[in-house]
């Protein structure tokens, strides 16, 4: 398990539709993207795939929605993914918390990479510390398209 946290002069409401941008997660990670959503609104339930691979080898990381709190009038806002693929499993949840004008974003995540035993799970979180924290910087830069 890893934890990140990051403080950005960026108000909460534009803090959450970055880290709610699923394509845009996808994009920051390398040799992934996101090959599929469920339809309408992000919510409880919504079912997103993301395809990591290098030419023909990769696989497909399924993942739902189990908390969708966004922020409103209060300090904080948050959801939490399960992670449902046959190769890669665990959880992320991400907290949103509202700082003077800025935010504060809290990502933790569990990955569990299936085929490998728990003797693997140090290394599994320092790769997934440096590889999404790459992403939530490359979210949380200004100006964002």
């Amino acid at each position: 398990m890893f934890r990140l946290t990051r403080a950005v002069t960026l108000p909460v409401d534009e803090v959450w539709q970055r880290v709610t941008d699923w394509r845009s997660h996808a994009a920051q990670v390398p040799l992934t993207r996101l090959s599929s959503v469920t339809d309408g609104p992000t919510g409880v339930g919504t079912v997103f795939t993301v395809r990591s691979a290098w030419g023909p080898i990769g696989f497909d990381d399924p993942m739902e929605v189990v908390r969708w709190e966004p922020p409103g009038e209060g300090p904080t806002g948050g959801y939490r993914l399960e992670k449902r693929g046959r190769i890669v499993g665990g959880w992320a949840e991400v907290e949103v918390l509202r700082q003077g004008s800025g935010s504060i974003v809290v990502w933790t995540e569990q990955l569990d990479i299936r085929p490998l035993p728990g003797l693997f799970d140090r290394l599994v979180a320092r790769v997934g510390r440096a590889v999404f924290g790459r992403a939530l910087n490359g979210l949380l830069e200004q100006p964002y398209d």
